[in-house]
């Protein structure tokens, strides 16, 4: 186990060899984070947010262009990825398909032991090819079948170490993905998406097991996922990326309930925040076309200073309830209804000269269909205020 530190990491990649800064494409931009030794961290964000891009860099499968990697307070950023005591789960399992599951567990540790003399590398191979009972095990091999043993018993594995990759269900195969990475016993688990190829259930099966693997072993683990489900249940904390950024890092409640910008917002939450523009009248008040909303009184002394301005309104669908019509209240048409059977997802649009877009988790026994008007309540305690330029949080 041990603590991973990133300092004032920098990404870039070259569409010409010369590197001028002229053909300079910025991927990872001052990027700072501590990983506590033992925290499983997810790292989220939209595709293209460079958040795999920083875990191959941790690995050493990428250069940095600046910054430091520091892996239990040692900076790693010259030693190549054997050399750093890591272990990488990726996206497509990377298994032997000629090597059954006990060997493809097994490759990763003799190549880590491989400290063999010349002469004893002819024999052992000589050996190999001998039948199992004639075979002489050396003392590394008797090491390597116990640590196996013990993953495979831990991963549910004892009954397939004898079967090949292509006779594997897909979670039987990230299982021996996982296997190999944890016989290894390294310092740093690093997971690259690796449940994006299953089914739903299957995925919700192996999200728990990771997790309870995760706690078991105490090991530092660094997760990327694109899905925000997964970070939700999964990490420790979260660090939220964005256009090669860290947006937020915080713990998943922290980070559902106090966003420290409209792309944290929308993007945490299983149904996206709705926004709508506002203006601010004498801290108290916000107002949207014919729609009023009081502000609580612990939450107006942030807003101090944005009297009459322009700012942006955000709230959660789950936090929205159908009410009457009130100048308090919100008027939409619902433009689509999705049922879930233990709820249904409204999607409505305002009234406005310029509809906006309002999402709504509604639990009920009201008929609702496509045309019709609805009026909203928003509990104002929940409500989120971000400045309408840098669309930061005024409520912090």
């Amino acid at each position: 186990m041990a603590k991973v530190i990133l300092k004032d990491i920098n990404k870039s990649f070259f569409r010409q060899r010369n590197k001028s800064k002229d053909f300079e494409v910025k991927i990872l931009q001052n990027i700072n984070l501590n990983v506590n030794d033992g925290e499983f961290m997810v790292l989220v964000g939209p595709s293209g947010c460079g958040k795999s891009t920083l875990l191959r860099l941790i690995a050493g499968l990428e250069t940095i262009t600046s910054g430091e990697v520091l892996i239990g307070e040692k900076n790693v950023g010259s030693l190549l990825p054997k050399q750093r005591d890591i272990a990488m789960v990726f996206q497509n399992y990377a298994l032997y398909p000629h090597l059954n599951v006990y060997d493809n567990i097994a490759f990763g540790l003799r190549r880590i032991n491989k400290v063999e003399k010349k002469i004893d590398k002819i024999v052992n191979n000589i050996i190999q090819l001998l039948p199992k009972r004639f075979r002489y095990n050396s003392a590394l091999e008797v090491d390597i079948n116990q640590k196996i043993k013990q993953v495979s018993k831990l991963l549910q594995l004892d009954n397939l170490l004898h079967r090949l990759p292509k006779q594997l269900s897909g979670g039987q195969r990230q299982r021996v993905a996982l296997g190999r990475a944890i016989a290894r016993n390294p310092k740093v688990f690093l997971m690259d998406e690796p449940m994006s190829n299953l089914d739903v259930i299957l995925r919700t099966e192996t999200r728990s097991q990771i997790v309870k693997l995760q706690n078991q072993l105490k090991i530092t683990t660094i997760y990327v996922t694109h899905d925000q489900t997964e970070a939700m249940t999964m990490g420790d904390r979260i660090a939220v990326m964005n256009q090669g950024k860290i947006q937020q890092v915080a713990s998943p409640l922290e980070l559902y309930n106090n966003p420290i910008n409209c792309f944290v917002g929308s993007f945490i939450g299983s149904l996206p925040m709705n926004f709508l523009p506002v203006t601010i009248e004498d801290c108290s008040t916000i107002f949207y076309d014919k729609f009023s909303l009081s502000i609580p009184a612990v939450r107006r002394i942030y807003l101090k200073g944005h009297n009459k301005k322009l700012a942006i309104l955000g709230f959660r669908p789950e936090h929205i309830t159908l009410s009457v019509p009130s100048i308090n209240n919100l008027q939409v048409k619902v433009t689509l209804v999705e049922n879930m059977g233990n709820e249904m997802h409204l999607f409505t649009e305002t009234l406005s000269d310029i509809p906006i877009k309002i999402i709504i988790k509604y639990i009920g026994n009201n008929l609702i269909k496509t045309g019709d008007t609805l009026w909203l309540s928003i509990n104002e305690k929940a409500i989120h205020i971000f400045d309408s330029e840098t669309e930061e949080s005024l409520l912090r």
